[in-house]
């Protein structure tokens, strides 16, 4: 009897990490990232190529990604091929990359690693991330000039 529930458990692991590697695959991309600025309830913040807010997370550190897992499941990197693009709004100088475990190379706008939210639902100008605490630190929308977007809106 134990034997049938631990090939049950080991096949419900194996599904998850499957998952996981699977969303962070489909937000990869085979050309550099766009990061730009639109406008949102919250003011003037940064988004991505196709209007897609940008969020930072606070447990991340010194550039570094906190974020794997279940959390690139629900907060999905921001990733490139090569050198990203600033486009309209953003400052070419606050964009960067950095090295995430898996391998993978993530856009960051001002030393922060930059994730969009599935919350969002794609949708441009959706900001339902903003000050949520989730996978152990709080998140926030970037704000043009490249810190967390926090206070009054």
């Amino acid at each position: 009897m134990r034997r049938p529930i631990a090939v049950l458990a080991v096949l419900v692991l194996a599904a998850a990490a499957l998952g996981s590697l699977t969303a962070i695959a489909s937000s990869a991309t085979s050309k550099p990232a766009t990061v730009k600025t639109g406008t949102s309830s919250l003011g003037r913040i940064v988004v991505d190529g196709k209007s897609h807010t940008l969020y930072l997370f606070g447990k991340d550190k010194h550039g570094k990604s906190a974020c794997s897992g279940a959390c690139a499941q629900n907060w999905p990197p921001l990733l490139t091929k090569g050198t990203p693009k600033a486009g309209a709004g953003a400052k070419a100088s606050l964009l960067g990359t950095t090295k995430r475990s898996d391998g993978t190379t993530q856009v960051t706008y001002n030393k922060h690693p930059l994730y969009t939210y599935v919350g969002d639902a794609g949708k441009r100008g959706s900001t339902n991330g903003q000050g949520l605490t989730a996978f152990g630190g709080r998140w926030y929308v970037v704000a043009a000039k490249g810190t967390a977007r926090i206070g009054r809106y």
